[in-house]
């Protein structure tokens, strides 16, 4: 009998310093997260609202990752879904999106949102999350990153 894929991995909704450094070496593989820096991803976990992970139970190795913000209420947003590229096609990305979705914090929050590269809607859909049919748009206003900005002593002098 071959064990179900829940007993293969560890869910963890914390990170060590170990995991955080896993996760930002994940992010460098990907295109829409690569250059991000690990002091701001450090800060990116700590100001997260809820984490869901899935670790190695060998090793404790981080292997898939997503994030939620949330008001606990009317929305809640999800970030940051990365299953490890040698750990794909193995169901992880479907276990991260059934604790997301079934989680006891998030079950009656008004709307559970996500952003995704196209491709990928067939996927999330399997969990209800559609176009917003209501023609609602998101909207990004782009900014240097914070710790790269001269500071106003500096901009004085």
């Amino acid at each position: 009998m071959i064990a179900p894929l829940e007993s293969k991995f560890q869910f963890v909704s914390r990170l060590n310093s170990d995991h955080t450094e896993q996760l930002w070496r994940m992010f460098q593989g990907e295109s829409w997260s690569r250059g991000r820096k690990l002091p701001d991803v450090r800060r990116m976990v700590e100001h997260s609202d809820l984490i869901f992970a899935f670790c190695e139970p060998e090793t404790g190795r981080l292997v898939a990752f997503a994030r939620v913000l949330t008001d606990f209420v009317y929305k809640a947003a999800v970030f940051d879904v990365i299953v490890e590229k040698r750990h794909r096609s193995l169901g992880l990305g479907r276990l991260l999106l059934e604790a997301i979705t079934s989680h006891p914090a998030l079950l009656f929050v008004e709307h559970i949102e996500l952003s995704c590269r196209d491709e990928l809607v067939p996927f999330y859909r399997k969990w209800g999350f559609t176009p917003d049919s209501r023609k609602i748009r998101l909207l990004r206003r782009v900014q240097e990153q914070l710790l790269s900005r001269p500071t106003l002593a500096e901009k004085a002098s």
